[in-house]
C-alpha cells in the first residue's frame, strides 16, 4: 500500500498535557525514525492511533486556509457498510430483472469481499482489471473466473490497456459504485454459464438476441443512477464544522438537488443539537446540483433555490453572496468571487478522486483532502501483514542485485525462478488479506491506479473528515522528504537508494 507513513497523527498537541518537547522535535523525531501504525516514537509518550491520522503527500500549513469546501456524500454523510452497497445492490439487480434480465439474476446476493474501488469494467470483454499508474493489468477477472498470463495476453498483448480510452474503458472510482461493479460481474458471471446463451467475443447471443457486454453495462448504469437509495451517518459533524467557523469560512457542494440535501443534512446537523438552529448556518454558502466536474470548468448557470418549494428561480443570479441562500449549479470560480477568497486558500474535502479531487487541484488549484473509508481496513491488514511484505521488499532488492550481476557478464542464476514464484505467492497471500481483487492501493510491491492518483493529485488523505478535529487549525501537516538517487537508479544498485 502507499507508504504507511506519509504523516502520522500527533495526536492532538492541543491537549491539555502535550509530550514536554517541541512540535518541531516531535515533527523530526518521526519523519526520521519513520513510525508505522501503531509504533511509539522516539519523543512520544503515546501510541499513534489508526483512526485518528491524517496523512501528506504535500507540506499544507492549515493556518494558511481560509476557506473549508465540502463535499455531501460519503464525506459529511459516511454511509453504513456493506448494509448500503448490500441494499443498492439488491433494488438495482431487482430493477435489471423487472425491465426484462432474466430472474436467474435474483439468486445473486451482494459479497462485500469482492469488489473494491478503483477497478476498471472493459466494456468491450466485459472483463473487470486492476491496473496500476501506467495502464498494466495487475488482476483481471471475467465474471468470477481470474484469469492468469495467456488468458489475460488474449485480450490484452503486453498485458496493457490505453486507460484514456474512456469510450471503452470505465474507472470505477467511487464507493457508490461498489453496488454496480459486483452486479455487473453477476451479470458476465451468470451469462457465460447460462447454456441458453451462445458466448461471443464481445457479448452474448440468443436467437436473434445479440446482448453486448457495453449494452450490458450502459443498462446497469441508467438503473443504479435511477433507484440508489441512501443511509447516512456521521458523529461530532457540528463540532468540525463549528471550531472551523471560528478560523475560516466554510461551503458546502454538492451534485444532489436540494430536496435531497435539506434531508440529509437536516439528519446530520439538526438532530440532537441544543439550542436548534438550521443546517444552513453552519455554512456560508451551500451550492447544490454542482455537476461535479463540470463545476470546477465552466460550470453551469448559478441560480436561487426557493428552500420552501425547493425549485428553482428563474433567471441567471448575479449579485452578492447572500447568507441563508442556497444555491444550485455554478461554477468554482463563481465560489471564489461570492467568498471572497483565492483557490491557494481553499481545501476542498471529498470522497471522488475524479470528481471532487483530481479536478479541483488540476484545473483550480485548490488544496485537497481526499476522504479514504477504507483507510481503515488498509491500515489494519498492513498492521497483522507487514511482515509479508517487508519480506517481498527485501527480495525485490535482492532479485535487482542478481539481474545486475547477470548483466555483467554471469551466467543465468538459477535462483531468480524461486525467488518470483515466492514473490508470486507473498503477493497472493498479502492481497488475499484485503479481499478477493486485493488491496485499494497496492499489489504487491505495485501501487494501483487510485493509489497512484490520490499521491499526485491529494495533498492530505484520511479515513473520515472528522479526523481534522485531531489537529489544531494552525497545524503544520510536513510531508517527508523523497530522496530519490539518478545515479544508483540508473545503474540499478536500489540498495543505495534512500
Amino acid at each position: 500500500m502507499v507508504s504507511p507513513v506519509v504523516y502520522f497523527t500527533l495526536k492532538d498537541l492541543a491537549q491539555s498535557n502535550p509530550p514536554q518537547t517541541s512540535a518541531a522535535a516531535c515533527v523530526r523525531s518521526c519523519v526520521l525514525s519513520v513510525c508505522v501504525p501503531g509504533h511509539v516514537c522516539a519523543d512520544f509518550s503515546f501510541v499513534v492511533v489508526f483512526d485518528h491520522r491524517v496523512f501528506v503527500n504535500r507540506s499544507l500549513t492549515l493556518e494558511n486556509i481560509k476557506c473549508y469546501g465540502f463535499d455531501m456524500d460519503y464525506t459529511m454523510a459516511m454511509y453504513k457498510s456493506p448494509d448500503y452497497e448490500s441494499l443498492g445492490f439488491e433494488l438495482i439487480r431487482d430493477r435489471m430483472v423487472s425491465v426484462g434480465y432474466p430472474h436467474e439474476l435474483l439468486r445473486y446476493t451482494y459479497d462485500p469481499s469482492f469488489p473494491t474501488r478503483g477497478l476498471v469494467i472493459d466494456t468491450t470483454y466485459g472483463n473487470l482489471l486492476k491496473v496500476d499508474s501506467n495502464g498494466n493489468i495487475l488482476i483481471c477477472s471475467h465474471g468470477f473466473s481470474f484469469l492468469k498470463g495467456e488468458d489475460i495476453q488474449a485480450y490484452y498483448p503486453n498485458k496493457f490497456i490505453q486507460r484514456g480510452n474512456t469510450d471503452r474503458y470505465y474507472i470505477l472510482n467511487t464507493l457508490f459504485n461498489l453496488s454496480e461493479t459486483y452486479l455487473y460481474t453477476c451479470l458476465v458471471d451468470f451469462f457465460t454459464r447460462c447454456t441458453r446463451y451462445t458466448n461471443l467475443p464481445t457479448g452474448y447471443q440468443h436467437g436473434d438476441l445479440f446482448m453486448s457486454y457495453r449494452s450490458m453495462f450502459q443498462d446497469l448504469s441508467d438503473k443504479t443512477s435511477e433507484i440508489l437509495n441512501k443511509c447516512p451517518l456521521q458523529p461530532n459533524l457540528t463540532v468540525l464544522l463549528n471550531r472551523i467557523k471560528e478560523v475560516a469560512k466554510v461551503f458546502l457542494a454538492t451534485n444532489s438537488d436540494y430536496n435531497y440535501t435539506e434531508a440529509i443534512m437536516k439528519y446530520l446537523l439538526e438532530s440532537n443539537i441544543k439550542p436548534k438552529k438550521s443546517w444552513r448556518s453552519f455554512f456560508d454558502l451551500v451550492v447544490v446540483d454542482t455537476r461535479k466536474p463540470l463545476f470546477f470548468a465552466e460550470g453551469t448557470v448559478l441560480r436561487q433555490v426557493d428552500t420552501d418549494t425547493g425549485k428553482l428561480r428563474i433567471g441567471t443570479y448575479t449579485g452578492d453572496l447572500a447568507h441563508g441562500t442556497v444555491y444550485s449549479g455554478g461554477s468554482s470560480d463563481i465560489v471564489c468571487d461570492l467568498l471572497k477568497v483565492k483557490g491557494m486558500d481553499i481545501l476542498y474535502v471529498g470522497d471522488h478522486i475524479f470528481g471532487d479531487i483530481l479536478k479541483s487541484k488540476k484545473r483550480q488549484g485548490w488544496k485537497t483532502f481526499l476522504v479514504v473509508p477504507e483507510l481503515t481496513k488498509e491500515l489494519q491488514v498492513w498492521e497483522d501483514k507487514k511482515n509479508l511484505f517487508e519480506e517481498l521488499k527485501h527480495l525485490d532488492i535482492f532479485l535487482a542485485d542478481l539481474y545486475k550481476h547477470m548483466d555483467s557478464g554471469s551466467k543465468e542464476c538459477p535462483d531468480i525462478s524461486t525467488i518470483q514464484m515466492r514473490m508470486n505467492v507473498l503477493t497472493y497471500r498479502m492481497d488475499m488479506s484485503y479481499g478477493q481483487m486485493g488491496s485499494l492501493l497496492r499489489s504487491g510491491s505495485r501501487q494501483t491506479l487510485f493509489a497512484s492518483q490520490l499521491m499526485r493529485y491529494a495533498d492530505l488523505y484520511s479515513s473520515t473528515c472528522l479526523n481534522l478535529l485531531h489537529y489544531p487549525f494552525n497545524y503544520l501537516f510536513i510531508a517527508p522528504p523523497v530522496l530519490v538517487s539518478p545515479l544508483y537508479a540508473a545503474r540499478g544498485d536500489v540498495s543505495k537508494l534512500s
